[in-house]
């Protein structure tokens, strides 16, 4: 027996400290083994899951409207003589001070002011006589429908609050929607805002078979629960961070169960045969695909909310339009010269000053109306409102896209201007060189997630060209489906053995 010191109470004896400790390890281990067993066999096939899922969601992603799309469903715009301004059609809208655009488009055979405040809300106003227009007869959207490009045997189906592919919040102002099919060959359907006349989302029978088996399973996407969004997101969160203790027990395990010096009796490296000894070995691999895909899908959902917005709250975006509207001199005569194809006339306001810019078909907006693209200086002492105390930010011109502004599917419009503030989250603003608009935002917390989820998502560390990210991706997803798919063969094996 060993005492301590002054001859009191007995020391522990080595080898009974490192037996405790032994102890507690293969109890540790245990039950991890235990939670991953159990917790794997359901996992097991939500990752396999994700990552088939994922694959898809590398070729066709969730429905969209682009400006493309968009602007090529527009009709083209009349102006007629006795119109009211946009000015006019604020003062209808009853929104108080700068909005956040007012596009001047045709609502059938009339044209419309689209009026949006800085909070989201859209209001459609009469250009002829300045009434608002609450509700759009489905008459008339279902003509709107009929001039599409893509239309050849429309059929209404009818008003729809939300639905599988209009569940995200952007169409909360719009809703309720119509709902109208083109009959083409690719199967598209339109959604039309029943508040505005506007279309704002397509769909094609590809992209919705495609979805049922990417985006749809991968987010997590029902309409019923995403229509919930906090309660959506608590669910996403609480799956994924089971799924990352789950891998992360599986990883330990593995390497608890790693012999190579000196090795099994059957001189493997490992105590198990098919299957599962795949999953053993192929999960020492894989497991880091798995962490690396469930972790920053985990960080996606911002936990702890520990990354910033990605754009200015409303009362910034005030600060930075101006504090009251700015009136705009608007002739009708002089916006139907600017180009024989003109689809929409929007109105903005930066820093005060009025901007305004047509477009055209297809080609790049035109300043318009009175209203000229900002010049850099004005920007500037508008962008310093965005963050009162700061000082006015430093300009850059990006005319490349770099690690920070880039597209995945869709090149980012270029070239941009980069307002970098001093202030202590170092800021950056991206805009719009010709027509003042802010693309989005970013502080250091979003440079950090740009690399945690995208870099580790995507595996756009390095900015790969295609084919070769393909080739990369599909190695990275092809290993760390291997843990899926053997685990959920070992886990149905082990039910049927349990209760078959």
């Amino acid at each position: 027996m060993v005492y301590g010191p002054g001859g009191g109470a007995p020391a522990p004896d080595a080898s009974f400290v490192d037996v405790t400790l032994r102890n507690f390890g293969k109890r540790v281990l245990r039950w991890l083994l235990l939670g991953h067993r159990w917790l794997g066999i359901v996992f097991a096939l939500v990752f396999a899951v994700w990552f088939l899922s994922g694959a898809v969601m590398m070729y066709v992603g969730f429905p969209r409207l682009t400006e493309s799309e968009r602007r090529a469903a527009l009709a083209p715009l009349a102006l007629p003589g006795g119109m009211i301004g946009p000015d006019a059609a604020l003062a209808a809208a009853k929104v108080l001070g700068p909005p956040g655009r007012i596009d001047l488009g045709m609502l059938g055979d009339i044209p419309v002011y689209r009026v949006g405040a800085l909070d989201g809300a859209r209001t459609t106003v009469s250009a002829l006589d300045g009434r608002v227009i609450e509700r759009i007869d489905p008459a008339l959207l279902l003509a709107i429908a009929k001039n599409h490009p893509a239309a050849r045997a429309v059929e209404d189906f009818g008003s729809v609050v939300r639905d599988q592919w209009t569940v995200p919040q952007r169409f909360d102002p719009l809703r309720p929607l119509r709902l109208v099919a083109l009959g083409d060959a690719a199967g598209t359907r339109l959604y039309l805002s029943e508040r505005t006349g506007e279309v704002v989302l397509d769909t094609t029978a590809s992209e919705r078979f495609w979805n049922w088996l990417g985006a749809v399973p991968h987010w997590i996407y029902l309409t019923p629960l995403r229509a919930e969004p906090a309660l959506w997101r608590d669910v996403v969160l609480w799956v994924s961070g089971i799924a990352i203790a789950v891998a992360v027990s599986g990883y330990v395990l593995g390497l608890s169960r790693l012999r190579l010096r000196p090795r099994y009796a059957t001189g493997r490296a490992t105590p198990y045969r098919g299957f599962a000894a795949w999953h053993h070995l192929g999960g020492l691999i894989g497991g880091t695909a798995l962490l690396t895909f469930i972790v920053s899908g985990w960080l996606s959902m911002n936990p702890n909310r520990f990354f910033s917005p990605t754009m200015p709250d409303a009362a910034a975006l005030a600060r930075y339009a101006g504090t009251e509207a700015a009136p705009f001199r608007f002739d009708p005569t002089d916006a139907a010269r600017i180009c024989p194809d003109l689809k929409e006339v929007r109105f903005t306001q930066v820093g005060g000053v009025p901007v305004a810019r047509a477009l055209c078909g297809k080609a790049p907006p035109r300043p318009c109306c009175g209203g000229t693209a900002p010049d850099p200086d004005a920007l500037a002492r508008a962008l310093a409102g965005l963050m009162p105390g700061e000082g006015g930010p430093r300009m850059e011109r990006i005319e490349a896209e770099d690690s920070y502004w880039y597209g995945n599917r869709e090149a980012r419009p270029l070239p941009v201007l980069r307002a970098v503030f001093a202030d202590p989250a170092a800021t950056w603003v991206h805009v719009d060189p010709a027509t003042g608009d802010i693309l989005g935002r970013m502080d250091r917390s979003n440079r950090v997630s740009r690399w945690l989820f995208d870099g580790l998502h995507t595996l756009d560390f390095v900015r790969l060209p295609r084919p070769v990210w393909d080739a990369v991706m599909w190695l990275w997803l092809s290993a760390g489906f291997l843990v899926a798919a053997t685990g959920t063969v070992i886990g149905w094996r082990r039910l049927r053995r349990r209760f078959g």
